[in-house]
């Protein structure tokens, strides 16, 4: 029997998500919906439900079917079987635009504005009609802008151009568009991957005023924590399949509250240790001491620190502290203009990322979906794009080798992929992490440098992540790890740098306290280099 969406009444839709509206049980109801990409089975007759006033959080490992499921609630793409509900109407070829009508707005990690347009501009494109010949009223348009990222605690101007504001700053920009379309029906992917604590904390307050005026938010996030301080309710979906959803506060009947631990376990289909895993190598030389080193242009300044081989030194402070900065400076994306850097007890100087790569140097960036996986070239390729003049010398294409290079890093770093053919755009975040890892352990570097290695990664993929970057460790390789996660860069460590304004404020052994570890990042006194 073909199970397709069926038929909907958009009108009592419509009616029921605005103005005086009768009680509901459910503002969204899925029913065993499937899609299929080719053999690939995303879902497999997955059921879900969204009550109003609520913030159920959707789980699951990379690859486990969440982005498929929000894309079928969104209007993105249209299931192959199943039914949805909204607001208790069974509605059928769901579309963007409709799904906008019905009160569905989603907010992604990456945010959707148009760069070269102002704040004021992008919110009129979601809020304001569209009519030919209709006169622009650009004082008012102003003013809601103003008022709509006020709520949101943003002080943007509405006239800033997009390109102009940092990743957090557009991301509430995101939030005062949804906040101005009145959704009732709110997606939240990763949505705290790029802001501030204070940032973070500032969304939260903004998640649970919605939730007060009986808006249901889909919150989608890696971070547990976030989960247990907002979700009222969780499913968790694994290889495309729901494989329960509990509730996460004490129940009436006095059922216990779902732990970390089992949810874990729901997420994975196994036990994963919160423990990292314990350092394995006693440091060695020197591999690279940099001395008074700094970037004007970007705030780097005075910076000093020494990494040994087989050594794992975390790089932790706030957003805006200057640690990508120092990065980019060490691999010459933005060559110093004032100090030293010495490798293996030698100066170098290092003016461009080809410098630093001859050097043995090299950088796994932040976003790897912009620096780090092009996600239409073969897997194959994109692991060997920093060596293709040492594979390829002449004119002759060695594949072959490539296809090897490629099968090699598959099985070395666990990557799940059906082979070095497959489009870097068909892996899960975990997997292109890894390639973008594989792509610079192909140069035989030194020193490896990881910007915020398993950011937006599942449970399971950052055990395996710190698994590897502790055998590289382990093998000889000196690695500066930076970390927005402060559990992480000190559980990883054998020692830890703060940087404040630009510079190295303190160091650290490794475990040493979370608190401490802020403290010095906050510019409180008692902790110094």
């Amino acid at each position: 029997m073909d199970r397709r969406l069926s038929s909907g009444q958009p009108g009592r839709v419509r009616g029921l998500l605005g103005g005086a509206r009768p009680v509901i049980s459910s503002l969204l109801k899925l029913g065993s919906v499937t899609k299929s990409f080719g053999a690939v089975r995303a879902l497999r007759g997955v059921s879900f439900d969204l009550r109003p006033g609520e913030v159920h959080a959707l789980l699951g490992e990379n690859g486990a079917g969440k982005s498929t499921l929000i894309k079928v609630v969104s209007g993105a793409i249209s299931p192959d079987g199943g039914t949805l509900e909204i607001a208790g109407s069974p509605v059928r070829h769901l579309t963007p635009a409709s799904a906008h009508r019905l009160g569905i707005a989603c907010i992604y990690q990456q945010p959707a504005l148009f760069a070269d347009l102002t704040v004021a501009e992008n919110i009129a494109l979601r809020l304001e009609p569209v009519a030919p010949l209709r006169r622009v009223r650009w004082n008012p348009r102003r003013q809601r802008a103003r008022e709509l990222l006020a709520q949101v605690g943003s002080d943007v101007s509405p006239d800033a151009e997009v390109r102009a504001l940092s990743m957090p700053e557009q991301q509430l920009v995101e939030i005062a568009c949804v906040l101005g379309a009145g959704a009732r029906i709110v997606i939240m992917d990763e949505p705290t991957a790029s802001l501030t604590r204070r940032e973070q904390e500032r969304l939260f307050a903004v998640v649970k005023e919605l939730r007060g005026r009986g808006v249901g938010i889909i919150y989608i996030s890696h971070r547990l924590e976030e989960i247990f301080a907002l979700a009222d309710r969780v499913t968790v979906l694994r290889d495309g399949e729901s494989v329960g959803t509990r509730d996460l506060k004490a129940s009436a009947a006095g059922e216990s509250p779902l732990s970390e631990s089992e949810l874990i376990r729901m997420m994975v289909g196994r036990e994963v240790s919160h423990i990292y895993p314990p350092s394995e190598s006693k440091p060695g030389e020197v591999a690279l001491a940099v001395r008074d080193l700094g970037f004007r242009a970007s705030g780097v300044q005075g910076v000093g620190f020494e990494i040994r081989v087989g050594e794992v030194v975390g790089l932790a402070g706030l957003v805006g502290a200057g640690r990508t900065e120092l990065a980019r400076v060490l691999f010459g994306l933005t060559p110093a203009d004032h100090g030293e850097i010495r490798l293996a007890g030698q100066p170098v100087s290092i003016d461009s990322p080809a410098q630093a790569v001859a050097h043995g140097i090299a950088y796994v960036p932040e976003d790897r979906r912009r620096h780090g996986v092009i996600l239409d070239l073969p897997i194959a390729h994109n692991m060997t794009l920093a060596i293709h003049r040492r594979l390829f010398p002449g004119t002759w294409l060695r594949f072959g080798a490539e296809r090897r290079l490629a099968l090699d890093f598959i099985r070395d770093l666990g990557i799940k992929a059906s082979g070095p053919e497959a489009p870097g755009g068909s892996l899960s975040g975990g997997n292109q992490q890894k390639v973008s890892v594989a792509r610079w352990l192909a140069t035989h570097p030194k020193v490896l440098i990881l910007d915020e290695p398993t950011q937006g990664v599942d449970v399971g993929a950052k055990s395996e992540i710190h698994r590897i970057i502790r055998r590289l460790a382990r093998e000889g390789m000196a690695i500066l790890m930076i970390s927005s996660d402060l559990p992480e860069v000190v559980g990883m460590s054998d020692r830890l740098l703060v940087m404040r304004h630009g510079t190295v404020v303190a160091e650290m052994p490794g475990g040493s306290s979370a608190h401490d570890v802020m403290a010095a990042a906050l510019g409180q006194t008692g902790v110094t280099a």
